[in-house]
């Protein structure tokens, strides 16, 4: 995010505190004035006050709850209570006294200087009485029982010493008080209703601004922003503790490898939308365009392959964008794993699509033909190790460390068979091979010692690299540290007893064999009785196997063909091309990548390129399993390099019978120079057989 971009949502921010703040103050004042409106609240002195008064003006008006009488409150001082009985006075003239039970109450109310006063009594029948209170010194009160009969109802008047209440003024005072109180909780409610019309303004305005933020910051509406990139955005605003914890959770982790290698293929397409089709459709275009090698890209990654050597490669068979390659120790590094193995993706070129780990360099690595998730793997201490992509970056089975299997360096491994039934062939310098089920890495199926006689101080057989013809389970062929190449059988087969053969020696090199591939079975003739050899003498040589149908009885040399020796440095690999029957590859300590065809020229390649800065030694190369247009090579320096050769991967239909003329010239001698007169030559050696 940039500056400019990074101030402007800084002031939203403070843009959004300000308006907050303001609603603060404003809230504040809106309950002031309310105060000042309503007034302070009333005693709860005044409060009963005004309720008495109410009671007493209703029953005064004769309501419902009104009886006709009045019963004074012992609140008003000076009033007696009265009875249900009335007490009559009686005539002056008559002299009759007053009841005696009253005496005393009229001598009280004589004392406090009433001179007269009209009491009512209510009583069951509602009679009204008058009564006069004379001084006691004026005659003597006897008690009168008469008959009492209802007299019209007159106006109750209570009068008191310090106060006399106009009943009719009260009336009109407590109407204007209940207008009053009417007035003052209207005024409130719509203070209230305004007040809450402006809350939810502010509010409004608040989530308003907050959204356009969350915008500016995305850049995008919050329909096109997944989810996760809002947590994202999110999480800026959390303290480095939360974001720590967040960052570090192992699903975050995933997600954010998924997303990004998902990103990063996008970027890394290098098709060309711009493209002018109609640009050399006249001309044709170069003729030579076709026949050059170019690096299409290479494949680095400080974190995972610095100081490292490429041990091998492979490509998928399923996925023909992905590759593998093997990797030593980094003596650089003790903390990280000594072997590793990386899968790469043509697609993905920053970083690997699959890292494993392992305890040891990882000196052989292959894909499983039959399980496009599994890969194999052999190391430098013997162990067999299995990978699945689909789990974590340590191996899923691995063979234990015993004499049961490999107790030496495995350089080579090789899987044959069908999807039903296949096995995984190991190899070691210690002479030995093991087959192993692929689900069942405790102890392998088979194993078998190499041992030849003809060794000086032990019998054992160092092997460097192995393979089988195609269409072959049980007969293959190993390449050793003395320069020799041996055949070899799993099993008892025709005559041939199980092991290496003893007889037939295939002798040529000065060095060891360091790579060793049969001809593919491509095309209408079968050419796969034929393989390439390279060695450290600088040569690449052309053998022939021989026939299994004529097993050897007595010590045989087996010569080759024909001797490469346009190297200028040692030869680490060699491949055939899987599909044209005349192309084959080789690469060497000199950063060399020579691409020969036998068709065009024997002695020099068609190409030959100088691959990355020519200061490291290429130490593998193999082909893509689809159309061999592409070529992986690993180079010592950790880098792993892919060539495309163009439409010189394409054969022509005489490519076949040209190749035969070829190999029938190189078996004649044909004026090569290059043939190893070692040997015999045998007459079935220009048999093809077609299919």
């Amino acid at each position: 995010m940039s500056d400019k971009r990074r101030a402007e949502i800084e002031a939203k921010k403070a843009k959004l505190n300000e308006l907050r703040k303001a609603r603060a103050e404003r809230q504040k004042a809106e309950a002031e004035k309310r105060q000042e409106i309503v007034g302070p609240s009333p005693r709860k002195e005044d409060v009963l006050e005004l309720v008495d008064i109410l009671t007493r003006s209703t029953n005064k008006r004769g309501g419902p709850d009104s009886v006709g009488d009045f019963t004074p409150s012992s609140s008003i001082p000076g009033t007696p209570a009265l009875g249900h009985s009335a007490l009559l006075s009686g005539s002056a003239g008559l002299g009759v006294p007053p009841p005696r039970t009253t005496s005393r109450q009229s001598d009280l109310t004589s004392d406090r200087g009433i001179s007269a006063v009209q009491l009512t009594a209510s009583s069951g029948t509602d009679h009204v009485v008058e009564r006069e209170v004379y001084p006691r010194s004026m005659m003597d009160l006897v008690d009168v029982e008469q008959e009492l009969f209802e007299l019209p109802q007159k106006e109750r008047v209570i009068y008191n010493k310090e106060v006399q209440t106009n009943v009719e003024e009260t009336g009109t005072n407590l109407q204007d008080m209940e207008d009053e109180i009417r007035q003052r909780i209207l005024r409130e409610k719509e203070v209230e209703a305004e007040r809450v019309a402006r809350e939810k303004e502010l509010e409004e305005e608040s989530v308003k601004l907050d959204q356009e933020i969350e915008q500016e910051i995305r850049g995008k509406s919050p329909i096109d922003i997944p989810p996760c990139l809002v947590i994202l955005t999110k999480c800026l605003e959390l303290s480095e503790e939360e974001r720590a914890s967040i960052f570090s959770a192992p699903d975050f982790l995933d997600f954010v490898e998924q997303s990004s290698k998902i990103l990063q293929r996008a970027l890394n397409d290098n098709y060309d939308y711009i493209r002018d089709y109609t640009i050399g459709a006249e001309s044709g275009g170069d003729d030579s365009e076709g026949k050059r090698v170019k690096k299409v890209c290479e494949f680095s990654d400080e974190r995972y392959v610095k100081n490292r050597s490429i041990t091998d490669i492979d490509w998928s068979p399923k996925y023909p964008e992905l590759s593998v390659a093997s990797y030593n120790k980094n003596s650089a590094a003790l903390n990280e794993p000594d072997g590793i193995v990386a899968v790469w993706n043509i697609h993905l070129l920053e970083r690997p699509e699959f890292i494993f780990h392992s305890q040891s360099d990882v000196l052989s690595v292959t894909f499983s033909p039959f399980h496009s998730n599994l890969i194999f793997g052999g190391t430098y201490s013997g162990q067999i190790l299995l990978w699945d992509t689909r789990a974590k970056h340590l191996p899923v089975l691995k063979t234990p460390l015993s004499a049961a299997g490999h107790t030496h360096p495995v350089y080579a491994m090789h899987m044959v068979g069908t999807q039903n039934a296949h096995n995984l062939i190991t190899s070691s310098t210690d002479g030995t091979v093991c087959s192993w089920l692929v689900d069942m890495l405790a102890q392998p199926q088979e194993t078998l010692e190499l041992v030849h006689s003809g060794h000086n101080k032990t019998g054992e057989v160092a092997i460097t690299t192995l393979d089988f013809p195609d269409n072959e389970t049980t007969t293959f062929w190993v390449g050793t540290e003395e320069g020799n190449v041996y055949q070899a059988n799993r099993y008892d087969r025709a005559g041939a007893k199980a092991g290496l053969n003893q007889y037939d020696v295939y002798k040529g090199h000065a060095g060891p064999v360091m790579g060793l591939h049969f001809h593919p079975l491509v095309g209408p003739v079968d050419f796969s009785d034929l393989f390439l050899t390279c060695s450290v003498d600088w040569t690449v040589k052309l053998w022939r196997a021989k026939s299994l149908a004529k097993p050897s009885t007595s010590n045989h040399l087996v010569p080759p063909i024909y001797s490469f020796e346009e190297a200028d440095d040692y030869v680490y690999d060699v491949k055939w091309h899987p599909s044209h029957p005349a192309i084959w590859a080789s690469v060497d300590g000199s950063a060399k990548f020579d691409l020969w065809n036998l068709n065009m020229d024997t002695e020099v390649p068609v190409v030959s390129t100088t691959v990355g800065t020519g200061l490291k030694a290429i130490n593998k190369i193999q082909w893509d399993r689809k159309e061999g247009r592409r070529a992986a090579l690993g180079g010592s320096d950790g880098k792993l390099y892919i060539y495309d050769i163009g439409d010189m991967a394409i054969p022509r239909e005489s490519e076949w019978t040209d190749m035969q003329k070829t190999v029938a010239g190189m078996v004649g001698g044909g004026g090569s120079g290059h043939v190893n007169g070692v040997g015999e030559r045998d007459s079935d050696l220009l048999r093809m057989s077609t299919r």
